[in-house]
């Protein structure tokens, strides 16, 4: 059995996640988010869906890019899809 990088326990159904060069062992979706999910970088929260980076940074949604000074270029726009 494997152990969950995050919680600890030890699960036979555990998964591996390969991202960026590294491998990590997961027991459940939940803790997988908890480890590699970027945070929006104005509200803080875990950006579980498709979110908007510009350059190196993340948010959670383009009013949290805006309300972050974020301005839109000419070939880009900051919207979210609904």
């Amino acid at each position: 059995m494997a152990q969950c990088e995050v919680c600890g326990n030890e699960y036979d159904m555990a998964f591996e996640v390969r991202t960026q060069g590294g491998t990590h062992v997961f027991d459940s979706f939940e803790c997988a988010i908890h480890r590699l999910a970027p945070i929006c970088e104005h509200c803080g929260c875990k950006i579980v869906g498709h979110g908007v980076q510009v350059g190196p940074r993340f948010y959670c949604c383009a009013h949290c890019a805006q309300a972050s000074g974020v301005q839109p270029g000419v070939s880009e726009r900051l919207v979210d899809r609904v």
